[in-house]
């Protein structure tokens, strides 16, 4: 069998010579999500649940898993396989930790040999295999290599949103400013997708260029005149004020000049909660929808604004479905410590949600952000808590640290997002300039949810 050669390190296969009737190796794999995922896209159905993949994508899972044992332990480096039989007996999960055995039951003649492989599992045995090789006469070393970790992007937590809201009433939404390119595109998409009833505020000569540039027209689209962009954000949101529209949408102004109507004390859309904003994070290797706040409204937030800020993005989670978010309360560390004002805001929002000052979620921190998304870097120190590794909402210290993680999260780890901001009248769907547009179909499938659900 391969064995340590050249070097601790170092696997050396088996040989014409070496390989004897009766030789056995083991191998332990636990099954990755990712698996499946890879197996599943080569089948067409990439977003399918591991249970509602095509049979054959299974089947590759356990495939690849007998030619990894053949590759990594018997008969190892150096054979070639001629022929392989492979029987299913049993479906592979995510998760579960497979004992694969290996043993040499014949020798056909001096070049070749027969290997059977077994995947055992915690249920049974998963697959039977009988392997056939074409041995080399000399020994064939190489060291192994870590196993890389393969991600497809799937867009699979925010493709969900969509579909949820496909089924719900159309949103009605006054788009301040949608000048250029994509932050038009993106309503007309909803629009024609049934999903949207925009209004579009902005100067109708300009609209109209962009519209034609792009190749859509505007002919079905109700637009409201407006001739500069702090026009258009009070335009839009006057529409929202009247009830004219469900919710407010930015276009291609600053996120400051919408907002700053957004808020005004005469003519805003304030209500008696602090408005925040929410990034909901598609991150391809994150199990489930991560929400991030707050990252855009907030500056420095105080216990007081964290609140709202916390029960805002609970609220719209149980909104979205999500009956019980796990909140995890970030800072640098996961101690208590005075001088870091962060982790003493945490604890006292934990404890305020076991007053029912805080309703309808878990809380937990002071977290460092490796503890509150994985549960190996929560068990190595020793954190035992409900929300460390699986956290749906991160709550950031201030903007400056939401920002950074959100966008982090984007360019670094291949996320894509929605955003939403909360506590207002109305959902308001703003997004960054630089979004495409299939993100900002997202945050528009989120506000949508939102209002069918009565969340605001």
């Amino acid at each position: 069998m391969a064995e340590a050669a050249n070097g601790a390190d170092a696997l050396t296969g088996l040989t014409q010579e070496s390989a004897r009737v009766g030789l056995t190796g083991t191998l332990r794999h636990t099954i990755k999500p990712q698996g499946f995922d890879l197996a599943a896209a080569l089948f067409g159905a990439p977003d399918e649940a591991f249970d509602q993949m095509p049979t054959q994508a299974h089947t590759l899972v356990l495939q690849g898993l007998v030619l990894e044992f053949t590759a990594r332990c018997l008969p190892g480096p150096g054979s070639v396989i001629i022929a392989q039989d492979l029987r299913v007996l049993g479906q592979p999960v995510p998760g579960e930790e497979l004992e694969i055995v290996g043993t040499v039951t014949a020798r056909p003649d001096t070049e070749t040999a027969l290997i059977a492989v077994d995947l055992r599992g915690p249920r049974g045995t998963l697959a039977e295999a009988a392997v056939t090789f074409r041995l080399p006469a000399d020994p064939v070393s190489r060291s192994p290599q870590a196993r890389p970790d393969i991600q497809l992007h799937l867009h699979r937590h925010l493709n969900r949103l969509m579909a949820r809201a496909a089924g719900m009433p159309a949103l009605t939404a006054a788009v301040a400013w949608p000048c250029d390119r994509d932050s038009l595109l993106a309503p007309l998409e909803a629009a024609r997708s049934g999903a949207l009833r925009p209004i579009l505020v902005g100067p109708r000569a300009l609209l109209e260029a962009t519209a034609s540039a792009a190749g859509v027209t505007l002919a079905d689209c109700e637009v409201v005149e407006a001739e500069t962009p702090v026009a258009a954000a009070a335009a839009a949101v006057r529409l929202c004020r009247e009830g004219r529209a469900a919710s407010l949408m930015k276009g291609s102004l600053h996120t400051d000049e919408l907002m700053a109507a957004a808020v005004a004390r005469d003519g805003g859309l304030r209500t008696g909660r602090r408005i925040s904003h929410v990034f909901a994070m598609d991150v391809p290797s994150y199990s489930k929808p991560l929400f991030i706040t707050d990252a855009a409204i907030n500056i420095a937030p105080d216990l007081k604004t964290k609140v709202d800020i916390v029960q805002n993005a609970v609220d719209m989670l149980r909104a979205s479905g999500i009956a019980t978010p796990k909140v995890a309360i970030l800072s640098a560390v996961e101690t208590v410590n005075p001088q870091i004002p962060s982790t003493l805001d945490a604890a006292a929002l934990c404890k305020m949600a076991d007053r029912g000052q805080i309703t309808g979620a878990i809380l937990d921190g002071p977290l460092a952000f490796d503890n509150a998304i994985s549960r190996a870097a929560a068990t190595i120190k020793k954190i035992v808590s409900p929300v460390a590794g699986d956290a749906d909402i991160l709550l950031a210290p201030d903007l400056e640290s939401g920002n950074m993680i959100a966008k982090q999260l984007s360019y670094l780890a291949g996320a894509d997002s929605a955003g939403i901001v909360l506590g207002a009248r109305v959902p308001i769907i703003l997004t960054s300039r630089a979004d495409s547009v299939q993100s900002r179909l997202a945050s528009i499938a989120l506000a949508q949810i939102l209002v069918a659900g009565g969340a605001g």
